[in-house]
């Protein structure tokens, strides 16, 4: 069976030669603290589950630690000439569309025409993909097609694709690693009993006897938080148990799956609004050199604020389905 820890193992594979790329880059003036925290981020990925709870957070604090103080700088992969680059451009051509287009298309087909494939191989018998995992395991197949035919296309080796994907952890610098540590940071805060706060503070001092009330706190609590985490999934804990759960579906008996499906669209409306969801926001604006880093924020907001009042709709007409 094809599971997901062959991908951890695959992606700690790939942060550690990251950290081994960046310790052997002279021209960084940071290259030994930017390879300890890629080295730390990878030990995450490779020890996974045999790596004590205590210890890995530990881990994410020295990470944390580490890029607060700005010891993450990028290095300097070498690459082709522009005359290289321009030609090689011009001889692919959109041929170069295609491994990335086939990391889409093995999705689908590993979530749906390959969801009961059954293999039985030697003393193993079960499943081809991992059914737990099966959408992240479909795209981690595809992720690899994706280098196979990037290799072929381009006549290239592995090696390369690494020292590409070098080149692009270094671009985006330790935003790389923001939505893991959100997302940590959303579960932490569900434990901690934050969403029992939220549901105080909002039963306490909002008025919830109006569905339609109801309906507009939880999806515009769930794109606050968002702005204030920068990650949808560190705000669902929260909000849901806060508001979603005890008013929406307690007291209004509404679809938890309705409730869970809007209320994350409307968190991807607080995603477009903040800059603390960096990879998408600010990393973009400095690889295209924008001159104001918040570029993107303010070319998102017409669509971000519209979408939530849609949300709001949705939910309340939608929520008993």
């Amino acid at each position: 069976m094809i599971s997901i820890d062959l991908f951890y193992l695959l992606v700690g594979l790939l942060f550690a030669a990251t950290a081994i790329l960046n310790l052997r880059d002279r021209a960084n003036p940071r290259r030994y603290t930017t390879a300890l925290f890629w080295g730390l981020y990878a030990m995450l990925y490779l020890l996974g589950e045999r790596l004590a709870p205590l210890a890995a957070g530990v881990l994410m604090v020295a990470m944390a630690l580490v890029a607060g103080f700005g010891l993450v700088r990028p290095g300097r992969a070498p690459l082709p000439g522009e005359t290289a680059r321009r030609a090689s451009a011009a001889r692919l051509g959109h041929k170069l569309l295609i491994p990335a287009l086939a990391i889409p298309v093995v999705t689908m087909i590993g979530s749906t025409l390959l969801k009961d494939v059954r293999v039985d191989l030697g003393g193993f018998a079960g499943p081809l993909l991992d059914p737990k995992n099966l959408t992240l395991v479909s795209m981690g197949c595809g992720a690899m097609a994706a280098l196979a035919l990037a290799c072929r296309v381009t006549r290239a080796t592995p090696l390369q694709g690494v020292r590409e994907a070098r080149r692009l952890i270094d671009a985006m610098g330790w935003a790389v690693v923001l939505p893991h540590m959100l997302a940590v940071l959303g579960l932490l805060f569900a434990e901690a009993g934050v969403g029992k706060a939220v549901a105080h503070v909002t039963t306490a001092y909002i008025g919830l006897d109006s569905r339609l009330l109801a309906c507009a706190v939880f999806c515009i609590g769930m794109a606050l938080f968002t702005i204030v985490m920068g990650n949808g999934f560190a705000a669902f804990p929260v909000i849901a148990g806060g508001i979603g759960i005890p008013v929406l579906v307690g007291v209004y008996h509404a679809n938890p799956a309705v409730m869970a499906a809007i209320g994350m669209f409307s968190a991807y409306c607080g995603t477009l609004l903040t800059p603390m969801a960096a990879n998408f926001n600010i990393v973009p604006a400095a690889l295209l050199e924008l001159p104001d880093k918040n570029a993107v924020i303010k070319a998102q907001l017409p669509t971000a604020l519209p979408v939530l009042a849609v949300n709001i709709a949705l939910l309340y007409f939608l929520m008993y389905q």
